[in-house]
């Protein structure tokens, strides 16, 4: 098997009754091993969908139904390892974000070890999403393939449409489990294992046939008088601490503030419950967090050591940040909306891309290994890499830039609700959107660039107090 040093993610579920308009929300930044690595916005129209599969990495060949439906994708832009479509809304308004690793413990690897010829990250959205009609569909398809081929790697998955969010866990090679988000609740899930208490009888569970019994068959349960699959098939490291825990505690702080925890605690939550209503900016917010007005801020005032104990959340290696959000205001053919936002969060703004449509804007779709800032994947790069010079002195720029720019955009998305009963031809009008939408985010992000390099330029070293 081909072997790719892993990335890590950060993903937040937001159910329907805990988000501020209704709609379900899933959420995840993308992250990389390596700092840079171009990503693009496409759809997969039918025709482009194959029908006889085969993974780069896994080397596994999988044969694939011949009624595909059209679905978003972010896949890499660079091929070597695979296309890795990250996330997408598919025609039938179901969302899928794949994946957040997750961790796993030796009790289950010897019991149901890998499979090196499995399915992985690289291939479960371009498996799965063309072909699932609800979130709970998702589930059920990815569960049987993972039975038939197994997995290389342990991986958490979510699943959402207008009234549902599931959240998939593989379990060593073969198994796995899932959980429905309560409507009105929360997850902030790191890279570890993240579902806590689990009812096999329960109607918003789901799991491989045999779990429950492969779990008595080998006592694998510490647990006197509970099933944690955390606790039965994840992990409580060191590494848990520093890497994994203090990101859900700082997503937890945030939405529910009345709360006190230990970031390092092995033990926070999976199911949470804000103490308000959700909202996209809420979701950016923490997937560009990095300890904000704590002593762990790495751009804050705390030590050297604080500063550097924990992984942020937002992070040079953060390679798209995707909320998909499926609404439940509005008619079905303008629900799906696809916000997307490329490179490390700090310096960014997520885009609300409608994907009921065919094609996607270029600036969002022809980013390659070749820098360019006619790219926003290159753009948004470059004003991250400048903010990191100096936080403190660009930080303004950017909150003044990101209000503008999501007002903007808010404005473009709701002229354009507005208008849809006066156009027959949807995906030729949601095309135009999108590209006003792309047009608007390039100008504003190019605009950003260039006042941090004008103010930035009075303050270089190369300089001399004395007039010529």
């Amino acid at each position: 098997m081909e072997k790719r040093i892993k990335g890590s993610c950060t993903t937040i579920l937001v159910g329907k009754k805990a988000s501020i308009d209704g709609s379900t929300i899933i959420s995840r930044n993308d992250d990389g091993h390596e700092a840079l690595d171009p990503e693009r916005l496409v759809v997969v129209n039918p025709a482009d969908q194959p029908r006889h599969y085969q993974s780069v990495i896994s080397k596994v060949k999988v044969e694939l139904p011949d009624n595909p439906l059209r679905y978003t994708s972010i896949p890499n832009s660079i091929l070597t390892n695979g296309t890795w479509p990250a996330a997408g809304i598919n025609s039938e308004n179901v969302a899928m974000s794949a994946t957040e690793t997750i961790t796993t413990n030796s009790r289950i690897q010897g019991v149901d070890p890998f499979v090196s010829g499995g399915i992985g990250e690289e291939d479960l959205v371009t498996l799965v999403l063309p072909y699932i009609h609800s979130a709970k569909e998702g589930v059920q398809r990815l569960g049987a393939l993972l039975k038939e081929y197994g997995t290389y790697e342990p991986n958490g998955i979510a699943f959402s449409d207008k009234d549902e969010i599931w959240w998939l866990e593989t379990i060593g090679g073969h198994h796995w489990a899932a959980k429905r988000i309560p409507d009105d609740a929360y997850v902030v899930a790191p890279n570890r294992m993240n579902i806590d208490d689990f009812d096999f009888n329960a109607d918003d569970t789901l799991a491989s046939d045999d779990l429950e019994g492969l779990i008595d068959q080998y006592q694998l349960n510490p647990d006197f008088d509970q099933v944690n699959l955390r606790h039965i098939f994840g992990s409580a490291s060191i590494k848990d601490t520093v890497y994994n825990n203090p990101r859900a505690w700082f997503g937890q702080r945030y939405f529910t503030p009345d709360v006190e925890q230990d970031p390092m605690e092995q033990d926070l939550p999976f199911i949470c419950h804000a103490n308000r209503k959700i909202s996209i900016e809420d979701v950016k917010f923490v997937l560009s967090s990095h300890y904000e007005n704590t002593k762990y801020d790495v751009y804050g005032s705390g030590s050297e050591a604080d500063k550097k104990l924990f992984r942020p959340i937002g992070i040079n290696r953060n390679h798209d940040v995707h909320i998909l959000q499926i609404r439940n205001n509005v008619p079905a053919e303008i629900a799906g909306i696809h916000w997307l936002a490329f490179g490390a969060n700090t310096f960014n703004t997520v885009v609300p891309f409608y994907a009921n449509v065919t094609d996607t804007p270029a600036s969002y779709k022809n980013a390659n290994g070749t820098f360019n800032l006619n790219d926003m994947y290159w753009l948004s790069c470059t004003t991250a890499l400048l903010g990191d010079t100096d936080y403190d002195f660009y930080v303004d720029m950017r909150n003044s830039y990101e209000l503008a720019a999501m007002s903007a955009y808010r404005k473009i998305e709701n002229d354009t609700d507005a208008d849809l009963a006066n156009h027959d031809d949807v995906a030729a009008y949601l095309e135009a959107a999108n590209q006003q939408l792309a047009d608007e985010a390039m100008q504003r992000q190019t605009k950003l660039l260039g006042d941090m390099v004008i103010a930035g330029s009075e303050k270089m070293k190369l300089r001399y107090n004395l007039n010529d």
